[in-house]
C-alpha cells in the first residue's frame, strides 16, 4: 500500500493552517516546515499532530522531501485544503500500484471575489525518488495522470 506525506511550508499561517491540516486524513505523515513565523503556527501544527521543523535559510524548499518517511509527497500551501472528493480519491489511490509513476496532477479551485475559479491541473503528488524541485510546489510536468477531486485555495483565513 502506498503511503503519503503531506509537505507544507509556512510563514505566519496560524490562522489558516488548521483547515489545511484537518483535510489531510488520507496522509500518513504531515510535515510542516516553518520559515520564521512569529505567530502560533507551530502550536496549531503540533496540536494537529504534524511534524514541525524550522526551515533553514538558503535551503531549497523541495529539499525537505528528504525528511519524509514515505516515497509519495503531497505538496500543499497553507491556504489550501483537500475537497472531500479528493480526500476520498487519495484513500482509493493508496490501495493501487504506482511504482512506475513520477507524479499525479490535481485540479485547483481558487476562491475569487464571486465564486470559484478552476485552474489547469497541477502536479502536486510526486514520488520523491523520481522528481526534485526547488520551490514550495513541484513543477507541473508532462504527467497525465489526474486524481479526482479538487485542492481548494482560499483567499483569506
Amino acid at each position: 500500500m502506498a503511503k503519503i506525506t503531506a509537505l507544507i511550508h509556512t510563514l505566519n499561517d496560524g490562522l489558516r493552517i488548521g483547515r489545511t491540516l484537518d483535510s489531510l486524513r488520507s496522509c500518513d505523515q504531515v510535515l510542516v516546515i516553518d520559515h520564521g513565523s512569529d505567530d502560533n503556527t507551530e502550536k496549531v501544527a503540533r496540536d494537529h499532530g504534524a511534524n514541525f521543523k524550522k526551515g533553514i535559510p538558503g535551503v531549497d524548499r523541495g529539499t525537505y522531501a528528504v525528511d519524509s518517511s514515505n516515497d509519495w509527497i503531497l505538496c500543499l500551501c497553507a491556504n489550501e485544503s483537500l475537497s472531500e472528493e479528493l480526500e476520498a480519491s487519495l484513500f482509493e489511490w493508496k490501495g493501487q500500484e504506482h511504482e512506475e509513476s513520477i507524479g499525479f496532477n490535481f485540479r485547483v479551485r481558487e476562491e475569487a471575489e464571486i465564486g470559484w475559479n478552476v485552474h489547469d491541473p497541477e502536479t502536486r503528488l510526486v514520488n520523491k525518488h523520481k522528481m526534485n524541485w526547488t520551490g514550495d510546489l513541484p513543477p507541473t510536468t508532462t504527467v497525465n495522470d489526474e486524481v479526482k477531486g479538487y485542492i481548494l485555495k482560499f483567499k483569506s483565513p
